[in-house]
């Protein structure tokens, strides 16, 4: 919004300032708050204060920008000759505070890995994410409200549902964001700035909710449903938006250690049907679903079926540290049938369907945790920038700039390898991907979530009582803070992935010694 044309003078505004007419200056606009003293969440003392003033250091020192912007009708001018000078966010706006965008970016710098179909997505998907998803996405968070289905509706007309599957032939000859690519070209890269883009909606629990359990539920069904007409019915269902799946492992007795499930499927006399009896805890989505894509114990071995809500199917959710949005399950199977047709994969061989969709689901995850961390590390630039203490601003104190350097370094290292990684993926065929990419990736999850977890304490260091508090200033400080371990322990602990990146190189050692 335009600031008013009506102009005033310093001086103006002092002398028209009086105990029934407060006025005072933000960023060279005049507002008048004399209807908006009740309402102030910090008294009238405060406004009082600063009544008749330039109060720009003031108002900066204690609020976000946003609050200028929800209330931009208390406006009524600026100062005479001067315009505003900070900066209004529009939707699609790329940030111009250094390091915060990935490089390829930020001007003057290039990569090798982006086309002009990446920009084309890229741009499209921050209108998206700033004009749509991130106002929902905060409103869900702070609810417990779950994804609208007018939001899986618009997400599935523009292609994102289908596009967070990863590349594949069930994105050719759809329509991805008003063409801003071709189903045939999209890649890992593409891929990738999806995972980023969403991701920035600054909401943990949302990001979960808002069809994660698809995302690394679906492929499962995609790659190893046993009939093309089932495959094509459950996968139609879900990416227009209609069905919700999630991915049903984890249980109470086996997280991380797969092979511990206790789950049971056992076959009707008949052989047509599976009985599956026992329980799932931590079920991302699993509240809201239609479908479960979940690990059984088939006698001694594992398989992996698709199961629908139905008959002795039970959720409750699940308080965890995030929000109700994100539909976290405990899910109870009590004498399920099933048809044997809904099996994925071999029977006692599931071990290889849950093993072969953890790559993108783990690469998927060091997307998001990345691009939370480096808006984290924005937050922390802006905030040192403007934070007068002692009477120095923040970053003037040698030891924030410390901070931002660790956390500024750390959040480039871990995006340059997993753009190393995202080029191999996308020159690997999908059974080479699960032979060489598995430990990589694993070791990159482990140095991204530790990373976060560096950047989430120095953060809370920088920002104070106010990097604790929900609203205000710091509340994506609080909420980076609170819920960045999601990261490190779904997908698989940091500790057992890296112990798998270690056991993968360790395997084909060679005959090298000192």
């Amino acid at each position: 919004m335009a600031p008013p044309s009506k102009t005033f003078t310093r001086e103006e505004v002092r002398s028209q300032t009086s105990e029934d007419n407060l006025l005072c200056i933000i960023d060279n606009t005049v507002y008048d708050l004399t209807d908006f003293v009740d309402a102030h969440p910090g008294g009238e003392s405060v406004l009082r204060q600063v009544a008749g003033q330039d109060a720009t250091t003031a108002f900066y020192n204690l609020h976000r920008h946003e609050v200028l912007t929800r209330n931009a009708g208390l406006a009524i001018g600026t100062i005479d000759g001067k315009k505003p000078e900070v900066i209004t966010p529009q939707p699609g706006d790329l940030s111009k505070v250094p390091y915060a965008e990935p490089l390829w970016l930020a001007p003057p710098f290039r990569s090798p890995y982006y086309s002009e179909s990446h920009k084309r997505l890229q741009q499209a998907l921050r209108v998206f994410t700033d004009k749509y998803l991130y106002p929902e996405a905060q409103e869900c968070e702070a609810t417990g409200r779950h994804v609208s289905q007018e939001m899986i509706d618009r997400m599935s007309k523009l292609g994102i549902l289908h596009m967070r599957i990863g590349p594949g032939k069930h994105l050719h000859g759809v329509e991805l964001m008003g063409g801003a690519v071709k189903g045939e070209e999209f890649d890992y890269f593409h891929d990738l700035i999806v995972s980023q883009e969403t991701a920035r909606a600054m909401a943990r629990g949302f990001q979960d909710g808002n069809m994660a359990g698809m995302t690394i539920g679906l492929t499962a069904v995609m790659n190893f449903g046993r009939d093309e007409a089932f495959k094509k019915r459950i996968s139609g269902e879900v990416l227009s938006g209609k069905k919700k799946l999630c991915l049903a492992i984890t249980e109470a007795f086996a997280g991380s250690d797969v092979a511990g499930l206790r789950t049971t499927a056992e076959k009707t006399p008949d052989g047509k049907y599976y009985i599956v009896n026992g329980t799932k805890k931590w079920i991302t989505n699993g509240t809201f679903c239609d479908y479960f894509v979940t690990g059984v114990r088939t006698g001694n071995h594992l398989s992996v079926i698709l199961i629908e809500r139905g008959e002795g199917v039970e959720t409750k959710p699940i308080k965890t540290s995030y929000s109700p949005t994100a539909g976290t399950a405990y899910v109870t199977f009590d004498n399920v049938k099933v048809p044997v047709e809904n099996l994925l994969g071999e029977e006692n061989k599931g071990i290889h369907v849950i093993l072969s969709n953890f790559n993108h689901e783990r690469w998927t995850m060091v997307c998001g945790s990345l691009r939370v961390s480096r808006y984290i590390v924005e937050e922390c630039l802006k905030w040192a920038n403007q934070r007068l203490v002692f009477g120095k601003r923040l970053i003037d104190q040698p030891v924030i700039r410390q901070k931002l350097a660790k956390m500024i370094a750390l959040v480039e290292a871990n995006q340059s390898w997993l753009e190393t990684i995202t080029y191999q993926m996308c020159h690997m065929p999908y059974k080479q991907q699960a032979q060489h990419l598995a430990g990589p990736i694993g070791l990159l999850k482990m140095s991204t979530t530790r990373a976060a977890h560096e950047i989430a304490d120095e953060a809370v260091q920088i920002w104070g009582g106010r990097g604790l508090t929900q609203t205000g200033m710091g509340k994506f400080i609080e909420m980076f803070h609170r819920t960045y371990k999601f990261d490190a322990i779904l997908g698989g602990a940091e500790e057992v992935l890296g112990d798998l990146g270690v056991r993968q190189a360790m395997r084909n050692f060679p005959k090298a010694m000192l």
